[in-house]
């Protein structure tokens, strides 16, 4: 399975934030249809990087790197 980590970028605020999913087009639209409590009013997002792992510990790893 594949692991992604992603930045999003909200085209409301300009904010970012940074996530990791196996799946990132049913997350995008999970953040961009606002069921996210913590994005829910910065809708809509867009993607403006990602990585891609083949390890689950990785994919969390780096993310936690990033927002750190």
């Amino acid at each position: 399975m594949k692991y992604f980590v992603y930045i999003l970028q909200s085209l409301k605020d300009k904010k970012y934030y940074i996530g990791c999913t196996s799946d990132l087009p049913k997350r995008l639209k999970y953040h961009s249809q606002g069921k996210n409590k913590s994005t829910r009013y910065r809708v809509p997002f867009v993607v403006v990087y990602s990585e891609e792992f083949k390890d689950k510990h990785l994919a969390y790893q780096r993310e936690f790197f990033l927002k750190s």
